[in-house]
């Protein structure tokens, strides 16, 4: 996941840790790539696209993508540890995965059919830039699309967290990327791309289910200090954290076998670019 956090992030907040792939998989990243496959099934590309994937992480949109049989893949990622765990994750599928920034994009203008990323722009610093540079890398014509998590409404899991947090610690609201994120709704993703004078823009709300056997399945991924949620609970001490762990447990809804079903939810927007007309500005800025 391609993470320069915004210069907005209060002092002293958790700013994540995106460097440990296995753990973020177990995390949110496993979550990903049922998201992704809604989402690349929404975009309904046609096959023998050349497709950039912006800030690919662990390869959830890389791995949806080359079931389209797409023409060629290209991944960047400013993370090489999520870049070494994409890399195993779809062997041998011909998908090119590069170190590269999200906000700078190594790449000519025009040279993808299709640009896209996956739960990544909410962290940057300027996602605007991000947005310029997927546009400016994608052909007259060819699509632009995103999508982001609902981490202020429409993750379950992860508000679990929050609504008890925020009772035991003043502080913690100040951590919670629901809250101090610049792109937070539908309208904010509309408007990002908008911005970029982009044609047909539509969004859509992907909702999938997320289940855990049992608390501890549900808790464990808490552990592994990957994401703001999982560093916040991290840096916790042992007493806060035991307390903060028993209210969750406490407010869960749980099914008769132990189990816990709660839903997570994405925000997507797909576009076109415009066909090139004489005297348009270029989008790099």
């Amino acid at each position: 996941m391609d993470i320069q956090h915004a210069k907005s992030t209060p002092p002293g907040a958790s700013k994540g840790v995106w460097e440990d792939a296995q753990a973020y998989e177990l995390y949110i990243g496993r979550w990903g790539r049922v998201a992704s496959r809604e989402f690349v099934s929404w975009l309904a590309p046609p096959s023998r696209l050349k497709w950039l994937d912006v800030g690919c992480g662990t390869g959830a949109l890389s791995e949806a993508i080359v079931d389209t049989a797409p023409e060629s893949v290209t991944a960047v990622d400013r993370s090489d540890g999520y870049l070494a765990l994409a890399r195993k994750m779809i062997p041998g599928a011909g998908v090119t995965f590069l170190t590269g920034d999200a906000q700078d994009l190594q790449f000519p203008d025009t040279s993808f059919d299709a640009t896209v990323s996956a739960s990544m722009l909410n962290f940057l610093a300027d996602p605007p830039r991000a947005a310029r540079e997927m546009c400016r890398v994608t052909r007259s014509g060819g699509r632009v699309a995103a999508y982001i998590w609902d981490y202020a409404e429409g993750m379950q899991f992860l508000r679990a967290i929050w609504a008890v947090a925020f009772k035991l610690d003043p502080e913690a609201i100040k951590h919670d990327e629901g809250h101090r994120s610049s792109i937070r709704t539908i309208d904010d993703m509309a408007n990002l791309f908008a911005a970029c004078d982009l044609t047909q823009l539509e969004t859509c709300k992907i909702q999938i289910p997320t289940r855990f056997a049992n608390f501890d399945a549900y808790w464990k991924p808490f552990l592994g200090g990957q994401g703001t949620v999982s560093s916040y609970v991290c840096r916790l001490s042992s007493e806060l954290r035991e307390e903060l762990k028993e209210g969750v447990r406490r407010a869960l809804p749980t099914a008769a076998d132990g189990s816990i079903h709660l839903t997570a939810q994405a925000l997507a927007v797909r576009a076109r670019r415009p066909q090139a007309r004489l005297g348009v500005r270029p989008l790099r800025s």
